[in-house]
């Protein structure tokens, strides 16, 4: 009998939970040894498709919908229209993206077709957008956090105290300090689960705002250094090997005055 939580290691494999779930479902590869091995074999699936399938030229016809599609999509954004125009792709820069089996590069034709292609694309091809599901996460995040008990797990506003506190609790140290002269007190930290790693969370308030400080060790894929996801406020920054991001209902101006503070310390 299959273990109850094959289905779920599988939506985890493909990236389709959330922060919660795929925190959870972290936890139970740890103690199972069948999901373990459901997820070593989606892998090597994984690996052996992209090692083997080859390179095939898209139908010029097919190409120029898929570039069509794209655009509007990058330029409708996952809130409504993005705030500026964004370049569009042509379509040899589309058809780069695509691999397909020969067969299917003869069968796909048609606007559902190229609806496919598009999703296929949108999901493992295209850097700037594979940066959805993070910000996605980090808003989810955010939003726990602003339960009730879930904000702080180490209160203080001493750097001395908080800082030391990441050692046990997350994969990183990011740089910590206090900033109540300038209108940011720090409030405290605790630990969240962001791109399947132990981050850190630098707990801040300006007046009535709660901003939350997420801090992993870059990977290689940025986000945007902007951005805006169910009403909040995403502002990106990279410190050497760690990755920041603030997340608030904060304004702008106020978001990037404490990112030019942190950036002061490390």
């Amino acid at each position: 009998m299959l273990c109850p939580e094959h289905l779920r290691v599988q939506a985890h494999f493909d990236g389709e939970v959330d922060a919660l779930s795929a925190l959870e479902i972290e936890r139970h590869l740890e103690r199972c040894a069948e999901c373990r091995e459901l997820h070593a074999q989606l892998s090597r699936l994984r690996a052996s498709l992209r090692s083997e399938l080859p390179h095939e030229r898209v139908p010029p016809a097919l190409a120029a919908r898929l570039a069509e599609a794209l655009s509007a999509a990058a330029e409708q954004g996952p809130d409504g229209p993005a705030a500026g125009p964004r370049p569009k792709r042509s379509p040899a820069a589309a058809r780069d993206l695509v691999r397909l089996r020969p067969f299917w590069a003869g069968v796909l034709s048609g606007a559902g077709a190229a609806a496919v292609v598009a999703a296929a694309c949108l999901a493992l091809w295209l850097p700037g957008l594979r940066t959805e599901p993070l910000a996605a996460e980090l808003v989810d995040a955010h939003l726990r956090s602003l339960m009730p008990d879930h904000l702080i797990e180490v209160v203080s506003s001493d750097r001395h105290t908080v800082k030391p506190w990441y050692a046990g609790h997350a994969d990183v140290s990011p740089a910590v300090a206090d900033f109540e002269a300038q209108g940011y007190p720090l409030a405290g930290g605790r630990a969240d689960f962001v791109d399947h790693q132990r981050a850190a969370v630098i707990v801040y308030r300006h007046g009535a705002h709660v901003i939350n400080v997420f801090s992993w060790a870059a990977d290689g894929h940025s986000l945007p250094a902007e951005q805006t996801r169910q009403g909040y406020r995403l502002l990106s920054w990279r410190v050497g090997d760690l990755q920041y991001c603030a997340v608030s209902d904060a304004g702008w101006e106020e978001l990037r005055r404490l990112q030019e503070l942190m950036r002061t310390v490390g």
